[in-house]
């Protein structure tokens, strides 16, 4: 039997989604109220979702930079 991903749903997410998410994530981590398996997960979660808004911005820059210059 497979294993269902437990980050598939972050590819659907957009850049607010994901940022909202990230900064739950870190909130939690910083509190330090959690156990070692769960801060685990947390820092799992919260790399996918930083690479996931790093995915957004890059794309963002890349249509801003061809705007730009086209406008030259």
């Amino acid at each position: 039997m497979t294993e269902k991903n437990p980050n598939a749903d972050v590819a659907e997410m957009t850049y607010e989604q994901a940022r909202d998410e990230l900064t739950k994530v870190l909130n939690q981590l910083e509190q330090g109220s959690v156990t070692l398996d769960q801060s685990m997960a947390l820092w799992q979660r919260g790399e996918v979702l930083a690479q996931k808004c790093e995915e957004w911005l890059t794309g963002a820059r890349a249509k801003l930079d061809a705007v730009l210059k086209k406008k030259d």
